[in-house]
């Protein structure tokens, strides 16, 4: 039987809402203290948070929850088709070769990250990283690798090939969650100080100043006042690419299980990935044509809307006191996220590049599709498709990365 306070989806959702107009009242106040607040803690950063101290403290479950898969499944795609409608593709690629290099930058780290990680904690601490069988540790860290370097159906592919047990997999699903979460966490607050962390880096971001500010321009230029057409024909354009993403993915996964056994390996037979994948595509299609109008009745901050929505869900997916079940692998989860990190930021200083880059490059590795917008977006709603750009380049990785990372941690753990 559950223990939270609240198992109705209905009644949380409600909740979750009320949560995030708070935010937004509180947000745009004009009220000094409230700037103040906000000046330091940025608004996402608490519809994430939030949602996850109603978790820990049993006020609400996501165990029994559908409402991470319903906004993953829809809100997630309907929001990259309205986010993309009217972006500008020329500016995202003239923003030039940097945003690969740390996305690269990122996979390399948490490939060797889990190998270096379980060295550290081993010599360390031996009976944390042992085990032998289905129980032995590594089988479970492998799981964790398909997920930060691709993302689900990549961390599905390792449970198959590696095969841990029940209970090992589970603690590690929790390490995935919690830690990757926390990351996420620290990386919506450096969104907010961004400039900052940019002169430390000595880079210069008047790309996507210039791609911001020309999204900004154009968005003006076409404002108007939305009419109950206009918001029929946003969320009708939505959900139809949303609908013939489901369509691709309830058919060609399948397809491929069943013919092309081999392209799991790239994870084309996961349904998720082909629904963003249409989602991101149709909403590029549309932004070459008279649709990408629909912008001035807001079609961007609908999207925007959905996000948030998302946000909320995945913070619900975060029980920080489950880390006290299984601490020995969160400190394995630890040192691996810290060596990503350290690597992350010593090559955005070398290279100079962009704090977005570093940020979106590390989520578009760690969180995938569902949370790389999310970040991408915390600088600018325009720059939400960058971040799934990279996520699906991840998806690709995912599975080659996570399995040569698996085979050297077996080799430290057998030495």
């Amino acid at each position: 039987m559950d223990s939270a306070l609240i198992t109705s989806d209905a009644v949380t959702f409600g909740l979750l809402m009320a949560i995030l107009a708070g935010i937004f009242i509180t947000s745009h106040s004009d009220n000094p203290k409230w700037k103040k607040f906000y000046k330091f803690v940025p608004s996402l950063l608490l519809c994430y948070f939030i949602p996850s101290l109603l978790t820990t403290f049993g006020v609400v479950s996501e165990t029994d929850s559908n409402l991470y898969y319903v906004a993953s499944r829809y809100l997630l795609p309907a929001s990259l088709v309205l986010l993309t409608l009217s972006i500008d593709l020329k500016g995202i690629l003239n923003l030039g070769p940097k945003a690969v290099i740390m996305f690269l930058a990122g996979t390399g780290s948490i490939m060797l990250g889990g190998p270096i990680a379980l060295l550290i904690v081993g010599t360390i601490s031996p009976e944390i990283v042992g085990g032998t069988g289905p129980e032995a540790v590594w089988r479970g860290l492998a799981t964790v690798a398909g997920s930060w370097i691709g993302g689900g159906a990549n961390q599905t592919a390792m449970l198959e090939v590696f095969e841990p047990s029940t209970d090992l997999f589970g603690a590690m699903v929790t390490v995935d969650i919690i830690v990757a979460n926390i990351w996420m966490a620290f990386l919506l607050y450096g969104a907010g100080i961004s400039e900052q962390v940019d002169k430390w880096f000595k880079a210069d971001a008047s790309a996507i100043d210039e791609l911001k500010h020309k999204i900004a321009d154009y968005q003006a230029s076409i404002a108007r006042v939305p009419t109950l057409v206009d918001f029929t024909k946003i969320i009708a354009v939505a959900f139809v690419i949303v609908a013939l993403g489901h369509l691709a993915g309830d058919s060609i996964g399948p397809w491929i299980d069943a013919n092309a056994p081999a392209l799991a390996d790239l994870s084309l037979n996961s349904s998720f990935f082909w629904i963003v994948v249409v989602a991101t595509t149709g909403g590029l299609i549309l932004s070459f044509t008279k649709v990408r109008n629909l912008e001035g009745a807001g079609a961007s901050k609908l999207g925007s809307l959905f996000l948030y929505i998302l946000v909320m869900t995945i913070g619900m997916k975060m029980n920080i006191a489950s880390m006290l079940d299984a601490p020995g692998f969160f400190v394995i989860g630890a040192v691996w996220i810290l060596i990503h990190v350290i690597v992350l930021l010593t090559v955005g200083k070398l290279i100079k590049a962009p704090f977005f880059f570093v940020a979106v490059g590390s989520q578009a590795n760690v969180g995938g599709a569902a949370s790389a917008p999310i970040v991408a977006s915390a600088f600018h709603p325009a720059l939400a498709p960058v971040g799934v750009l990279l996520a699906v380049l991840g998806y690709a990785l995912g599975t080659y990365g996570a399995y040569l990372c698996a085979i050297m941690m077996q080799a430290i753990s057998t030495m």
